[in-house]
């Protein structure tokens, strides 16, 4: 049995090539860089965008974690001969985000919903089972776009400000959590042919998980909760200091983003840590 991973320079696909590494595995793992390979993993140089030119080896399992909606056009130019099993990741947005304020956003997880139609549908068409994993909000301490964004506006301004109370439900889930995740579904034989959601193991408000964000950069909490109101104009002078910001992100502090684990548990052990993040 052979492993390959797509995405594998992402946070997640790197924490599978690990992860596979310490199984035993020499996995493949695809980037659109050439990098050397070495004796635990073998790089080759390619571009789901061109998969027409995609020269890899036989593998028995696929994980993707780049972009849903590629792979499944690419997926037909792998080699088949030994593929049976297909992970790859979207995310809940396609959920809580259905329902945007923002025109952009709406349209987008649509996109990536029907994506996920389409990577099922070339997964049956070529007889391989799949699982799709959506996690909830990924953090990976000084590499991700969520947690450590919010980190990295603490740092420049001393304090957290919230749109209201921050009283809206978070389940942050560490990237390597993922990873484990998506090699027990892939080992699962009732994980196939599923959607997940896979969330973290603590259910908390948007205010707790700033403050443990506090904690984990060893900061006493400053939380700033201002009056919804008056989060749009703070949020036009707060919105510089956070990369891809948008006035909805305030919105959402509200509201409850949480999701159901328990097929996860039953069907492949997902059992994720708690939220108690570290910054060095």
């Amino acid at each position: 049995m052979r492993s390959a991973v797509i995405g594998a320079t992402g946070i997640v696909g790197g924490h599978i090539v690990d992860q596979l590494v310490r199984r035993g595995e020499r996995p493949i793992a695809l980037s659109r860089s050439i990098r050397s390979s070495t004796m635990n993993v073998e790089w080759f140089e390619g571009d789901l965008n061109a998969p027409e030119k995609l020269e890899l080896p036989a593998i028995s399992t696929l994980y993707c974690t780049a972009n849903v909606g590629l792979m499944a056009v690419a997926l037909p130019y792998f080699p088949r001969e030994q593929l049976t099993r297909a992970v790859a990741f979207t995310s809940t947005s396609i959920i809580t985000k259905a329902e945007s304020e923002l025109r952009s956003e709406r349209e987008s997880v649509l996109l990536w919903a029907e994506s996920e139609r389409q990577f099922i549908l070339a997964c049956e068409r070529l007889g391989v089972q799949w699982t799709i994993l959506r996690p909830t909000l990924i953090y990976d301490e000084g590499r991700d776009a969520n947690v450590t964004r919010l980190s990295r506006l603490i740092e420049k301004i001393g304090f957290m400000p919230l749109a209201g109370a921050g009283s809206g439900l978070r389940q942050p889930v560490h990237a390597e959590d993922l990873a484990l995740g998506a090699i027990a579904a892939a080992a699962s034989s009732d994980a196939k042919n599923k959607i997940y959601a896979l969330a973290g193991t603590d259910t908390i408000t948007y205010r707790e998980m700033v403050g443990r964000i506090f904690d984990g950069m060893q900061r006493s909490r400053r939380i700033v909760a201002i009056p919804p109101p008056l989060w749009r104009a703070a949020f036009a002078l707060a919105a510089p200091l956070i990369s891809n910001a948008n006035v909805a992100m305030g919105n959402r502090m509200a509201t409850d983003m949480i999701f159901d684990v328990t097929p996860a548990v039953n069907d492949f052990g997902w059992n994720p840590r708690e939220f108690r993040p570290k910054f060095k």
